[in-house]
Order: structure tokens, then sequence, then C-alpha cells
């Protein structure tokens, strides 16, 4: 049997008080509560990476750049139908408000700050 569109994949699935937000809309933010809960933990990053770079990503990035958070976009982490699309905005568009970087960039600098 196929999984519910949107189902959380077993591997990532929340654990404990995990927080799961359910977006209405394109970008994370419209409709959810996700800023009230971000802003009660004192959470002034956030990292992005999804499917779609053209959609979902850059609705979230265009928000959140909006609302003053830090921004970390891992560019091999985002997918976009259309590669040409997906390379404009990781390579023009999202360092205009955003450090772009790759999984291997982002693990390095977590390992040396760990």
């Amino acid at each position: 049997m196929k999984a519910p569109r949107g189902a959380i994949h077993a591997a990532v699935a929340p654990e404990g008080d995990d927080i799961v937000i359910t977006k209405h809309r394109v970008g994370a933010f419209p409709g959810t509560d996700l800023e009230m809960i971000l802003r009660a933990n004192d959470i002034d990053t956030l990292i992005l990476f999804g499917i779609a770079t053209s959609g979902v990503v850059l609705s979230t990035l265009r928000h959140a750049a909006d609302t003053d958070y830090r921004l970390i976009v891992i560019k091999d982490c985002c997918a976009d139908s259309d590669a040409e699309v997906h390379a404009c905005l990781v390579d023009k568009v999202f360092p205009r408000q955003a450090t772009v970087v790759s999984a291997s960039e982002f693990l390095d600098a977590l390992k040396s700050h760990g």
C-alpha cells in the first residue's frame, strides 16, 4: 500500500515531544503556528532544504528572511523539477538572503563547532 501524500517517513518520524507542523500552503509559515513556536523557543536560525526549490523552499525562505531569521540553505538537499530554475535559485537568488552550502560543508561546520 502506498503511503499517503505528506506522510512522515519512519526514518525521520517524530519522537517524544517533537513538534509537528502541518502545512496548508506552499510555504511553511502561512496558516501554521510555526513562527510562534520558533519565537517561543528563541530559535533565530533556520536550515532549509527540501522539495521543491522553486516552491516550498523559496516561499519559506522569503517569509523567514522578511521576519529576520538567519538562514542556511543546503543546496544539494533541495530539488526541483526544473534543474535550471533550481540552479538559478541556489546560485543567484538565495545567497542574497541566506548562506548556501552543500550538505558536506554543513556537516563539516557542525563537527568543527561540536
